[in-house]
């Protein structure tokens, strides 16, 4: 059991994420016993196995007590611990709310992306993967709903590519997709505020205009606040 925490730990650094079908992954997910020596090894070293339901990833992420440690000594601490710009902050705020919310609603009701919405039976299905509920979202769409907010489109061009570098987001052609980290590193309970309150009071301060999407974004804010 040793030499297996100790190999899942060191191929999660070395790789940032694994799927949850990974065998030690699954094995973590379900042995207590072993997840318990795996949680114990990283407590040592300041960090935590990182995973939800909704996910189709795991990771590591510092502890609540490491983080300021780490990253107190930078500026954009304030707002996240990525290096992303306040402006950065908010398109992934955006993102997260027009990919992940949609999706979360059809894993909740065991529905794919493909299927109708009035199957009486989906209940009994167990909750689909991700990435066969994750529909993404157009990049032209994107930059006409929030362009003018978000630094037009050389400033949101160079903010998505840094959020797919990280592994927040997928391009592909005009389609912007969940990338393995956008559902895991998002912690929107001690960061609402800092979102809220922070990036996104100067990025939008005014009226958005009632789009789908920025329909969207006020329904993160509110699930945010909750």
């Amino acid at each position: 059991m040793t030499e297996d925490a100790q190999i899942l730990i060191a191929r999660m650094l070395a790789h940032q994420t694994l799927r949850r079908e990974d065998k030690l992954v699954k094995r973590a997910l379900s042995d207590e016993l072993f997840r318990a020596e795996v949680d114990l090894r990283l407590k040592a070293c300041g960090m935590k196995f990182l995973d939800n339901v909704y996910a189709d990833h795991v990771t590591l992420a510092l502890t609540r007590d490491s983080e300021s440690k780490v990253f107190g000594t930078k500026e954009t601490w304030q707002n996240n611990n990525f290096g992303l710009a306040r402006d950065g902050v908010a398109l992934l705020v955006v993102l997260w709310a027009l990919i992940i919310l949609p999706k979360r609603e059809r894993q909740e009701a065991h529905q794919l992306a493909e299927e109708e919405q009035n199957d009486m039976f989906g209940k009994e299905k167990p909750m689909p993967r991700a990435e066969d509920t994750s529909i993404g979202v157009s990049y032209r769409a994107l930059l006409a709903d929030f362009g003018d907010k978000l630094g037009k489109k050389t400033r949101m061009d160079m903010n998505l590519g840094q959020l797919a570098r990280l592994g927040f987001i997928e391009r592909k052609s005009d389609l912007l997709l969940e990338g393995p980290l956008l559902d895991l590193m998002m912690d929107t309970d001690t960061l609402k505020e800092r979102i809220i309150n922070g990036a996104l009071s100067d990025i939008f301060p005014s009226q958005v205009p009632r789009t789908p999407a920025a329909l969207a974004t006020d329904t993160a804010a509110s699930t945010l606040e909750e």
